[in-house]
């Protein structure tokens, strides 16, 4: 997940949303197989996937000041090239700057004054105006990383048997994490992580170059700043405390996000005494959310929250009770105006195949994981 500000109201935008989404749609590829603009040999994609995020500054795609407000400020530096297969890369080298399919979205959303429940923590973040418009992106590091997880599935398989170790469902395939098939297998997926980050920093680059094109203004003027950049499928080595002691253990949030507390030493400096910022998507016809992390995640929760609403229903029951043509009609007469590639996807995302999201925000502020800031509303949706 990945939120940017504007200095843009909803009354500025709002003239002009159509052609946003629109340009959106155009420099932002969606969909299963698309491909992106940006063109790499395999040299320079094996440095993106070592180096992430700031490969792609260094290339002109971001600004300097992006790379603190990243988790693990854009690059898992474990990541190993040479522990990716040739059809993993042959997969993802095409596709840079793309959402993919599914639950991605690129999302313009609005931050009114009634879903502002922290004046002073949203002001730290760059939320400071009476409806300001801002834009929030779901994707990951595609084909890619699903192709590093099947190629290992397969050396895991037979790797077991040398371990003594059985699991009823092969999805569970595992390893020894300090076996040579483990750390294969991390240094692998910390490319795929990279990817991920590198991935969502060219998207943020063409957000910035379509919001220029349309309000004829640059980036820098209309103050598109990253609020933060934070996974919720990835494992990574953290230190905890467990029963009283500091230890070292491999922390995955898979359908989860982190939620580090004020004070963490991993968190920029302006974010040090409110906490990480954590971003919750909703559905595209509700919502999404701003919060913080906590000190009581991190003493109960290994500092980690929740990633989004969940689904209440499968896509195949989404796409029998909902039709994509008239969910998109009905949520332009409510103000929302939505691009999407299939409507059959677009029936799949319907707000009411997923959980009502302020609940599920209620419920992480009361339980003390997560401390809720803003609410915001969307306006405008790119969809795979």
């Amino acid at each position: 997940m990945r939120l940017l500000t504007t200095n843009l109201t909803y009354k500025d935008v709002q003239p002009k949303l159509r052609e946003t989404v629109d340009m959106l749609f155009q420099k932002v590829p969606a969909g299963v197989g698309c491909k992106g603009f940006l063109k790499v040999n395999e040299k320079e994609y094996r440095d993106l996937m070592e180096t992430g995020s700031k490969w792609c500054i260094d290339h002109g795609y971001g600004w300097d000041t992006d790379l603190k407000r990243i988790e693990e400020h854009g690059c898992i530096t474990q990541a190993d090239s040479s522990k990716v297969s040739d059809k993993a890369i042959k997969r993802g080298i095409s596709q840079l700057g793309t959402l993919g399919s599914g639950n991605h979205y690129l999302e313009i959303q609005i931050a009114s004054s009634a879903n502002i429940f922290d004046e002073a923590i949203a002001k730290k973040m760059g939320i400071t105006i009476p409806d300001q418009v801002v834009v929030m992106v779901h994707c990951g590091s595609r084909g890619f990383g699903h192709q590093v997880a099947t190629d290992y599935l397969k050396v895991f398989d037979e790797a077991m048997k040398k371990y003594n170790i059985s699991v009823s469902d092969r999805e569970l395939s595992c390893v020894p994490f300090q076996s040579k098939e483990g750390q294969d297998y991390y240094q692998g997926m910390a490319c795929a992580a990279n990817t991920a980050f590198a991935n969502r920093q060219v998207i943020l680059h063409r957000i910035r170059e379509c919001f220029s094109s349309v309000f004829k203004r640059s980036a820098e003027e209309l103050e598109m700043n990253l609020i933060y950049d934070v996974s919720h499928n990835i494992a990574k080595v953290e230190k905890h405390k467990i029963e009283g002691k500091w230890k070292e253990v491999i922390m995955h949030r898979k359908g989860a996000t982190r939620s580090f507390g004020p004070g963490h030493d991993e968190l920029p400096k302006e974010y040090q005494k409110i906490g990480q910022p954590v971003i919750i998507g909703g559905s595209m016809e509700t919502g999404s959310y701003l919060l913080t992390g906590t000190q009581k995640a991190m003493d109960e929760t290994f500092g980690s929250t929740a990633h989004g609403s969940g689904r209440t229903m499968s896509r195949t029951q989404a796409k029998r009770e909902f039709r994509g043509d008239s969910l998109q009609k009905d949520m332009e007469c409510r103000g929302i105006y939505v691009r999407a590639v299939s409507m059959s996807g677009l029936a799949e995302e319907a707000g009411k195949a997923y959980k009502n999201i302020s609940e599920v925000v209620d419920v992480l502020e009361h339980s003390g994981i997560s401390h809720k800031v803003v609410g915001f509303n969307p306006i405008g949706n790119v969809k795979g």
